[in-house]
């Protein structure tokens, strides 16, 4: 029976690309001269540094603006609270969203059985697969999820006929 998984993951060499790009860019910009600003990568967290709120809300445009280059959905990156550092700075967390958790998981599977297409969804670890008899039905069930305008950006993989 054909068959695709519906995953969300973040190619994490592009994402350093994404990053070594903001920290030349920061370095070289006018207005962050003679500042310490810091943006720094740990497993899938992102610790952002700034000297002050200006300066964090402009590292955050950098961040999407090079990680939209580098083909990675800004969707990816949930911006955490603000919080005081040493030294009279301000520092944030951005975590990353991979895989797909059970709230959404659950959304989709809904939304496919709600469709009435021929598919159905099936939930395996923290993806879903999408079978169906024919290809068209898979193909509808791939326009109509992405219909749902979810805060995750979503990637279809192992299309199998």
């Amino acid at each position: 029976m054909p068959s695709f998984d519906i995953v969300s993951k973040t190619d994490m060499p592009e994402l350093n690309n994404a990053l070594d790009g903001v920290r030349r860019e920061v370095t070289q910009r006018y207005d962050f001269k003679g500042s310490n600003c810091e943006i720094t990568l740990e497993g899938e967290l992102i610790t952002i540094l700034a000297d002050d709120d200006l300066k964090l809300k402009q590292m955050h445009e950098l961040l999407k603006v090079h990680t939209t280059r580098r083909n990675i959905d800004p969707g990816a990156l949930d911006f955490g609270k603000e919080e005081p550092a040493s030294g009279n700075m301000v520092r944030q967390i951005v975590t990353l969203k991979q895989g797909i958790d059970r709230e959404l998981a659950k959304k989709i599977t809904t939304a496919v059985k709600q469709s009435k297409l021929k598919v159905q969804a099936a939930v395996q670890g923290d993806e879903v697969r999408i079978t169906g008899k024919k290809r068209d039905d898979l193909q509808g069930a791939m326009s109509m999820i992405k219909e749902l305008n979810l805060d995750q950006p979503l990637q279809y993989e192992n299309f199998r006929d």
